[in-house]
């Protein structure tokens, strides 16, 4: 899991307490799992005990204060995330990113802190919580996203701070060497050129997604964005995600039969292939089959004459989101980790830049050939 979810520490409360969560541009809260939970998710992850916390405000959905030892029920909540969902209730509490503070005057100058809502955790599914070393997750979606301005954990990073910019980057590394996520800016050590940028479609939605006027394998538009297109780029997602309309043309237009004298071991990630390239209008991005085409070869049998083929296929996850639209791609972990991305929330837009890494294969990287103008 380490290799398909990037997360980070965060610490709650006074005496701090440390949690490891997801990083998610793709959701608007923070939530860790409660003391008060008995599901195996949350006893296999650390737990926010609000007993032990000198900053917790017990609170209802709209902020309002609940009082001590009172005993009305409180509100609650239910999300999902993916195939699981998390139903938990609501806490007012410090909030540092990276380091931990250990006094009110600390965290309130700090630049790392703020003073946020977010969701303890009362229920945790199984799947796909059980499965994950992390123990929750920090949604940094626009503020649309969120229930509340008070939720948008960055968004009170930034109004409590007159130093930090609104913006923020992501790197994920390719190899062992840390990912990063820098908060007020961006890390210029982290990418090749500049940024190019492209605004946000519908920020009202809240999500980081752009418009894509075509998609096309090397230099051959396919017919899958009549209307358009839109991409979501999301931090959480681990493959690209596709509408399922398009999985047969992509597939049909990126798989590529292997050799024979390559073997059954062979990483497809190796065989050469035609970039998949997005178009933005102003600018394309690009993933290269070392991005997309899954590892291990695939035996398929030809419709036509019964025989076996060995291919090289794309690893594409279909998505059906009719909320956000019928074309929507979920630009995830193949696009991050061959571009920096930088999001930011005043001026509503993405920018992409190649990331800098070690060359492949020795070969050097022009980030030119890769975002073009």
């Amino acid at each position: 899991m380490h290799k398909t979810a990037y997360f980070g520490a965060i610490y709650v409360g006074l005496p701090p307490q440390k949690f490891t969560v997801v990083f998610d541009t793709g959701s608007g809260h923070l939530f860790v799992p409660a003391k008060e939970c008995t599901d195996e998710a949350c006893r296999l992850h650390r737990t926010y005990s609000r007993q032990v916390s000198s900053t917790v405000v017990e609170i209802n959905d709209d902020g309002s204060e609940i009082p001590a030892n009172s005993n009305d029920d409180k509100d609650a909540i239910a999300i999902a995330y993916g195939t699981g969902e998390v139903v938990g209730d609501f806490v007012r509490e410090s909030i540092c990113l990276g380091n931990a503070v250990n006094s009110k005057a600390a965290a309130s100058t700090s630049q790392n802190c703020a003073t946020a809502r977010m969701i303890t955790a009362k229920e945790m599914s199984s799947s796909p919580f059980s499965f994950f070393e992390f123990d929750g997750v920090l949604g940094l979606g626009l503020p649309a996203l969120a229930l509340d301005p008070e939720f948008h954990i960055f968004g009170q990073l930034v109004k409590g701070s007159n130093a930090l910019k609104p913006s923020f980057s992501v790197f994920l590394s390719r190899d062992d060497t840390p990912s990063e996520i820098t908060f007020g800016g961006h890390n210029e050590q982290r990418m090749q050129g500049t940024f190019s940028w492209a605004k946000i479609a519908s920020p009202e939605k809240g999500h980081w997604s752009v418009k894509i006027q075509n998609v096309r394998v090397g230099d051959q538009v396919l017919p899958i964005c009549d209307g358009g297109c839109s991409g979501i780029l999301d931090t959480g997602t681990s493959m690209l995600g596709v509408p399922p309309h398009s999985v047969s043309t992509l597939l049909w237009h990126t798989s590529r039969e292997l050799p024979e004298e390559s073997g059954s071991e062979f990483d497809c990630r190796q065989l050469p292939g035609e970039p998949i390239v997005f178009d933005l209008g102003n600018f394309t991005f690009s993933v290269d089959p070392q991005d997309y085409f899954r590892p291990t070869p695939s035996i398929v049998t030809s419709n036509t004459t019964g025989e076996l083929h060995t291919l090289c296929r794309a690893a594409l996850l279909p998505v059906n989101l009719p909320q956000l639209g019928n074309n929507v791609f979920l630009l995830g972990e193949p696009v991050l980790k061959k571009y920096y991305t930088a999001y930011d929330t005043h001026n509503e837009s993405v920018g992409f830049a190649l990331a800098a890494r070690p060359a492949l294969d020795g070969k050097p990287q022009n980030p030119a050939s890769d975002v073009v103008m």
